[in-house]
């Protein structure tokens, strides 16, 4: 019977990859004793610790293993990319800790859009969500000029051209009481086109005037969430905890 094997790293590693700062800055602190391991002052960047045993501590605060994948469900402020970098834009990876490696938002949501925005490093989770194939719900709270007519909203329940190869999927339109001049509706969509609520809206002849993502699949938009504001989701069960 094999025995179990514990994962060591690097003591400068561990707490670079803990956020703590970069693989030289981490070295400084550990060589200005800022550092402990179990209790004891460490100054070799090199020391091997088992993340999983071993309580590492930075100016007496206790840095904590980090799990492999982390999940960000942000309420997306208009003004900032989907994008995890860009040379002239704010990106909404801006908006959440950098505690993981690879972090992404998972899909996009144009820059004047707000809303429910995934952001993780879990891959596989967001091929799931994204893939043609899955027919994944996302709803959206949608603002137009003018009131729809139930005319309009039953086109776009029953697929729109928007100038590709094929019309929109079959959607659901639910008309909401109009606000003034103002019309207002919650879409569902299962695809993932190319400013496609706008588009498709377009298409019955008005346009959108707001745009705010809030569900998709199984995670909803916490109303109490403020715009700019996240909460970390239970990597266990992939729902939000509460909002403290």
């Amino acid at each position: 019977m094999k025995k179990e094997t514990k994962t060591t790293l690097r003591l400068d590693k561990y707490l670079a990859d803990s956020g703590a700062g970069t693989r030289s800055e981490v070295k400084e602190m550990i060589r200005k004793s800022r550092v402990k391991v179990n209790g004891e002052t460490e100054k070799k960047p090199e020391r091997k610790i088992c993340p999983e045993q071993d309580r590492v501590e930075l100016d007496q605060i206790w840095i904590r293993p980090q799990p492999e994948f982390v999940y960000y469900l942000l309420n997306k402020p208009a003004g900032y990319v989907s994008a995890t970098t860009d040379p002239a834009e704010k990106t909404v990876l801006e908006l959440v800790p950098q505690t993981a490696k690879g972090l992404f938002p998972v899909g996009r949501l144009d820059k004047d859009t707000e809303g429910l925005l995934l952001i993780t490093n879990d891959g596989m989770l967001a091929h799931r969500l994204l893939s043609p194939g899955k027919h994944v719900d996302k709803t959206y709270y949608v603002e137009t000029e003018r009131p729809l007519t139930p005319e309009e909203a039953a086109k776009l329940e029953n697929g729109v051209d928007i100038g590709e190869k094929n019309p929109t999927l079959p959607a659901r339109a639910e008309l909401l009481p109009p606000e003034g001049t103002k019309g207002r509706l919650h879409l569902t969509i299962h695809e993932g086109k190319y400013h496609q609520v706008k588009r498709m809206v377009h298409a019955v002849g008005t346009e959108v005037t707001y745009l705010k993502r809030i569900s998709m699949g199984s995670l909803a938009l916490p109303e109490n969430l403020p715009v700019g504001s996240f909460i970390e989701l239970d990597p266990e069960t992939i729902k939000p905890r509460p909002l403290q």
